[in-house]
């Protein structure tokens, strides 16, 4: 799959390099795990769908209930249809100029922040709703008058959730001008009980599939695809241990196409296919 580099598809002069963007994003068909090296920090205002996020050390998944603000990265996008023939997000770009402008305005400059965290959850609200009604409206303007005005209301947008959220939006945003690169361990740790695959993985660190292969053997001294596989087939088994689960319940979640090729894999690892654990637990609860 591609790799698209958002906003620049988005934007239809190359010559322009603008410091806030507006884009409605709408689809009509579902979209699973896209890569996408997004190049500026978003506020995504989901209007109509599901979306779900995986970054390099988490994932997040909202509905039309809440927006995210996402920092800039290479992240995997999942964007799903609901009830409605189509999806639709309004999507707002803001450079790191404009951000280090307004923490200078409205913020303290001496903070030390403690946690980063790739994204930031906001509760949609009636003002919410007011302020993507009004970046519509200005979507009908002239170009010139329509940058300034954007600038504005990119202020009046941070002044509200500054307002809303308090010290924890602070510290968030000051959290987005701080290079600091995940390690390489936390990433992969993060992922272990993901069915996310090798080279998905791959992209969230940021390297090419071969880059990581070699460096995830220096650090482990085993292959990556061994590696996790026995980290997944064992949290399987704890989970159909635990009678909370069933194999066609968790083959998925673990990476495996079919339940045959999970059972498999399963049975080779632990000598016992997995309904038989199932089997056992019953068995013991019925006795």
């Amino acid at each position: 799959m591609p790799i698209e580099n958002i906003p620049e598809i988005y934007i239809k002069d190359d010559n322009k390099n603008p410091d806030v963007f507006v884009y409605d994003f709408k689809m009509v068909s579902d979209v699973v795990k896209s890569k996408v090296n997004l190049s500026m920090n978003m506020f995504s205002f989901l209007q109509v769908g599901k979306k779900q996020v995986h970054f390099a050390g988490t994932s997040v998944a909202v509905n039309r209930d809440q927006s995210l603000l996402l920092k800039k990265g290479n992240w995997l996008w999942t964007e799903l249809l609901d009830t409605e023939a189509e999806y639709y997000c309004k999507l707002l770009f803001f450079s790191e100029k404009v951000l280090k402008n307004f923490l200078e305005k409205h913020t303290k400059n001496n903070i030390t922040v403690k946690e980063e965290s790739p994204y930031f959850t906001i509760k949609n609200d009636a003002y919410i709703s007011s302020y993507l009604n009004s970046l519509s409206a200005i979507n009908e303007i002239p170009m010139a008058l329509n940058e300034n005005l954007l600038a504005i209301k990119f202020e009046e947008l941070m002044l509200y959730l500054l307002q809303k959220y308090g010290q924890k939006f602070e510290f968030y945003l000051h959290s987005l001008i701080i290079e600091k690169s995940s390690p390489f361990k936390k990433i992969i740790e993060s992922k272990i009980h993901s069915n996310l695959k090798l080279e998905e993985i791959a992209f969230l660190c940021n390297m090419s599939l071969s880059t990581f292969k070699r460096h995830f053997i220096k650090e482990y001294n085993v292959s990556p695809g061994k590696w996790l596989q026995d980290k997944r087939l064992n949290k399987a088994k704890e989970l159909l241990e635990e009678n909370t689960s069933t194999p066609s319940d968790i083959y998925l979640d673990f990476g495996y196409n079919n339940l045959s090729n999970f059972s498999t894999a399963f049975k080779n690892k632990f000598g016992v296919s997995p309904n038989q654990i199932v089997n056992q637990k019953q068995t013991h609860f019925s006795s």
